[in-house]
């Protein structure tokens, strides 16, 4: 392949598609490189996000969650339920199914657009140059005006528990149960253990979550990691913070995990499988020939500047690759806004306002800085806070766990940040995200009318606290 496109990007996930579709849209001719491919050994679009990451783990989420509900919460609505069972082949083939929609998806938005899809492996050479290598082993060359390097990240391996896929696995593994473990190990408390751990649990594991960290979700405003904890303790997760990890021994089709507790004392547990979810890494192999002019940081990302130039001039990169958090929707608008600046656009992201969420039941969804940062920082503060449990709308739902806490400027009462932890967290910090990027004061969310009854009301009630106006709750007497 001989041609000449005007964008070159490498890796088809989250931030890679969007950059490319984004590219062909403002008509540049564009094309994206892609290795991935899916059982049945052809190539597909949507990198880990789709294939293995956010969606395949959302699906599972919901039907377990829907299970749980069926078994243990109909009867408060006054629903009787028997012999609910769960039929563990068929939630994993709905999720195969609907990852299967999606990246055929990606391959009609790619057509419709003009994107030229390229599958097999690519590498940056010297001079914009792009190889790819092929399903069948055979090398092109690809010249390209501008290259968008989204090549994503891998789950990172720790030699104490070397993923052999049937006993220990990884994240991906985690997704393709045939049944239920009876005792089920996960190794983090992270976003990816607490959602995977939350799965299985719903569905009859008993699970054991280790956590080599003293404190749990340490960058989450800790009121809302401590309420979460509770509420996952309670749900069934057994979380053993300040729990290092030192050895396993697969044994058949088990394995014994040993750690050093709190006191530093050896423990053991024994579990039908194991899950390492320490967090992941950027991948970057066989991704830069040494002459590409690309280099790395000091812990192994693409280095780049705030709006995702390498040092080689027309690379760019984006996504989990680079810096900051490894978010598909930080990568996906990273995309674009690559993808505009080529095009001559002045495009910028706010990086200051980009939602974090935890897909547990509850979810747990942040934005902007935590009180533990606002206090770091000196700057004087005013926090407010609402309970679900005094929502209407979430009574009515049999959703009342969790709270909304906002915090503010003192002086300018500008919003610093919004932590929530409760019923579509998720969608309830986007209102606040919106509300920040328009310089919103708590004070002006305090004087929007909110529907009622929604759950909303709660971001309404938690902005009006902040100034000990709230109506619902009693106020706290200001010191």
């Amino acid at each position: 392949m001989s041609e000449k496109f005007d964008v070159v990007v490498i890796g088809s996930g989250p931030a890679g598609y969007v950059a490319a579709i984004r590219a062909a849209q403002l008509g540049l001719k564009t094309a994206c490189v892609e290795k991935w491919r899916n059982e049945e050994g052809k190539g597909v679009n949507g990198g880990t996000c789709l294939n293995v990451g956010c969606i395949p783990s959302k699906a599972l989420l919901d039907s377990s969650y829907k299970y749980h509900e069926a078994k243990d919460d109909f009867a408060v609505h006054g629903i009787t339920t028997s012999g609910v069972e769960i039929n563990v082949p068929s939630m994993i083939a709905r999720k195969a199914q609907i990852v299967k929609n999606l990246t055929g998806g990606i391959a009609a938005l790619f057509k419709a657009n003009g994107v030229t899809s390229v599958f097999g492996t690519g590498k940056l050479l010297a001079g914009r140059k792009v190889e790819v290598t092929d399903f069948e082993g055979n090398v092109s060359v690809i010249e390209a005006t501008n290259v968008i390097l989204a090549s994503g990240s891998n789950p990172i391996n720790i030699p104490v528990a070397s993923v052999d896929n049937d006993v220990i696995v990884n994240s991906t593994g985690a997704l393709e149960f045939q049944s239920v473990p009876a005792r089920l190990g996960v190794i983090g408390a992270g976003v990816i253990g607490l959602e995977l751990g939350s799965v299985w649990n719903r569905v009859g594991s008993k699970v054991v979550v280790l956590e080599a960290l003293d404190s749990f979700l340490a960058i989450m405003d800790q009121q809302i990691a401590k309420e979460t904890q509770k509420i996952l303790t309670k749900q069934g997760l057994d979380i053993r913070t300040s729990s290092r990890v030192t050895g396993t021994k697969v044994n058949g089709k088990e394995v014994t995990v040993t750690y050093l507790d709190k006191e530093g004392k050896e423990q053991q547990e024994t579990f039908d499988k194991l899950i390492v979810c320490v967090g992941r890494r950027p991948f970057t192999e066989n991704l830069l020939a040494a002459d590409s002019g690309v280099n790395l940081d000091e812990r192994g990302f693409i280095f780049v500047n705030e709006q995702c130039e390498t040092n080689a001039p027309g690379v760019w990169a984006i996504g989990d690759v680079v810096r900051g958090p490894m978010l598909a929707h930080k990568g996906s608008e990273e995309g674009v806004m690559v993808a505009e600046r080529i095009a001559g656009q002045k495009s910028q992201i706010n990086y200051d306002i980009i939602p974090n969420v935890i897909y547990t039941h509850p979810e747990v969804a942040s934005v902007g800085k935590t009180e533990e940062q606002v206090k770091a920082s000196g700057e004087p503060y005013n926090v407010g806070t609402f309970p679900f449990a005094a929502s209407g709308r979430a009574m009515a739902a049999n959703e009342t766990q969790g709270l909304v806490k906002i915090i503010a400027h003192a002086v300018t009462d500008r919003i610093l940040g919004a932590h929530i932890v409760g019923p579509s967290a998720a969608d309830l910090v986007q209102q606040v995200a919106i509300a920040m990027e328009f310089g919103s004061s708590a004070e002006d969310l305090g004087m929007m009318v909110f529907g009622h009854p929604t759950l909303s009301e709660a971001i309404h009630e938690a902005a009006l606290a902040v100034h000990g106006h709230a109506i619902h709750i009693a106020n706290k007497k200001k010191r």
